[in-house]
């Protein structure tokens, strides 16, 4: 589990493209205490890692994966978002996170506010009926709250500190974001559809 409080940014060291998975290599912000076999969230993904050498961490990845989310996106120096799995008695700042995503945004605008900076995130429209004004959603693995909802599009405020250590500040209108609906929306969405059609 996860919390959407990103911890810092990584780099993509390598990619290695093998018979059944692509290997990648990203420098951790911090490896402390990390051990193979230990979740990471990179960008919002749930990887595990298979390696771990001073900063580094190796991490396979499987196709549906990287068909799925950016990652299949990622090159070689990209930054990508980090943040280690949850602790018990650790503080949730965010929201809870699984790391499974379940598809795509586009970044539709960016227009900076001040310090800050807002985007509209254009969803598909499939994903739709999960986003709501003041709802949470999980941008590349961020816990954010959704602002104004209209005409397949969502927006976002981001404060400087946001900016400052994720990557969320060098995205470009075009560009794609991972996005995690939360879980309990989806649990409510999916029951009234349930029961709606039961009727």
């Amino acid at each position: 589990m996860f919390t959407g409080i990103v911890q810092g940014t990584g780099q993509v060291l390598s990619i290695e493209q093998k018979q059944s998975v692509s290997s990648l290599s990203i420098r951790l912000p911090n490896t402390a205490g990390l051990q193979i076999g230990a979740s990471v969230a990179v960008n919002g993904v749930c990887l595990t890692a298979t390696l771990v050498e001073q900063s580094t961490a190796v991490f396979d990845v499987i196709p549906e994966t990287l068909e799925r989310t950016t990652l299949g996106d990622l090159e070689i120096n990209d930054k990508v978002n980090i943040e280690r799995s949850l602790k018990f008695g650790d503080e949730i700042g965010g929201h809870l996170l699984s790391g499974h995503i379940m598809g795509a945004g586009i970044v539709r605008s960016k227009l900076q506010n001040g310090e800050g900076m807002d985007f509209s995130i254009m969803v598909a429209p499939e994903m739709q009926k999960y986003v709501m004004e003041k709802g949470y959603i999980a941008i590349d693995g961020i816990s954010l709250t959704i602002g104004s909802v209209e005409n397949g599009c969502f927006s976002l405020h981001i404060i400087p500190e946001t900016l400052r250590i994720t990557t969320l500040g060098a995205k470009q209108v075009g560009d794609a974001v991972n996005l995690e609906i939360d879980s309990t929306t989806q649990t409510i969405v999916s029951t009234v559809e349930r029961v709606l059609r039961e009727q």
